[in-house]
């Protein structure tokens, strides 16, 4: 599978946009918040470790680590200034520190089986192959573990991706997964029970530049392998700007946001993973009983 993103341009853009971040990311923060009611669904088991994947400034880690102050809570960010964004914590005796650990999502510095919870926000959109991403995170994930996490869907700035298609040839709004795709990359990767909704947002802007300040705000900005390399002209940008104008209500010019949530459970240790639509099971070593004469 060839790669569609740059990850040194996603993390460089997350980097430049970590000062005034939290201020912008109102509807990321509405995202994080919704899925954090998922949480729910431990019952009532009280996990010991709790990883937040692409966490930007802390805030979900922060606060699963209110809800369970005794667990031990890691946030994970391939952008350093991001993670440097979280506020300071008091210092409180016997209650273990945030850990804050500046890696990719791709490849997690976890043992195996070391998480009861894995929470991830808003950070796959910007990762290639899901299922490779998946079995990582099964990897680290214990038996039974929790696997929540949310993403943007395929309708996401389909205007704004209408108004630069009527402007150059050139892609300017990143692919999303759609639903079916998100589904299917969880069962991949070895994943039970689980359970995808969405919740689709219109936001109005009052023109397209307010539009694209507020992308770069918050460090979605164009990523794609295939990006074009110049700064979009003068001609290109009006010709846009015209597109979204034929869209305009009394609100201001819309923008849409799909977003996609599931919730998910890592398997007992041994269940098979699927394999090209076959199933291939995987048993750890102790486990073989051994004949001996």
């Amino acid at each position: 599978m060839s790669a569609s993103f740059d990850p040194r341009q996603v993390r460089r853009a997350f980097a430049r946009a970590a000062a005034g971040y939290a201020q912008a990311a109102t509807l990321q923060r509405e995202v994080e918040t919704r899925l954090l009611e998922s949480l729910d669904a431990l019952g009532d088991r009280v996990p010991a470790v709790l990883l937040d994947v692409g966490s930007g400034p802390a805030h979900a880690a922060q606060a699963m680590r209110k809800r369970w102050p005794r667990a031990n809570v890691l946030a994970i960010d391939a952008a350093l200034p991001m993670l440097q964004q979280a506020r300071p914590e008091r210092w409180w005796p016997r209650r273990p520190p945030l850990v804050r650990l500046c890696a990719d999502a791709r490849a997690l510095p976890l043992v195996e089986s070391s998480v009861d919870v894995l929470f991830s926000s808003l950070c796959l959109q910007w990762l290639d192959d899901l299922p490779a991403v998946f079995a990582g995170f099964r990897r680290v994930l214990k038996p039974g573990g929790l696997l929540l996490c949310s993403t943007f869907g395929p309708d996401t700035l389909h205007e704004l991706r209408a108004a630069f298609a009527a402007a150059d040839d050139a892609a300017h709004v990143s692919p999303f997964a759609s639903m079916s795709q998100f589904g299917d990359a969880l069962l991949h990767a070895g994943f039970r029970d689980p359970v995808l909704h969405r919740d689709v947002f219109e936001l109005p802007y009052p023109d397209l530049p307010a539009l694209m300040r507020e992308l770069r705000a918050l460090g979605a900005t164009n990523a794609l392998r295939q990006r074009r390399r110049t700064l979009t002209g003068p001609g290109r940008m009006r010709a846009a700007a015209a597109s979204c104008e034929t869209l305009r209500d009394q609100a201001g010019i819309p923008a849409t946001w799909e977003v996609i949530y599931a919730q998910a459970f890592a398997p007992p240790a041994g269940q098979p993973i699927r394999d090209a639509g076959s199933e291939v099971a995987s048993v750890p070593l102790a486990q073989i009983p051994i004949r001996r004469r």
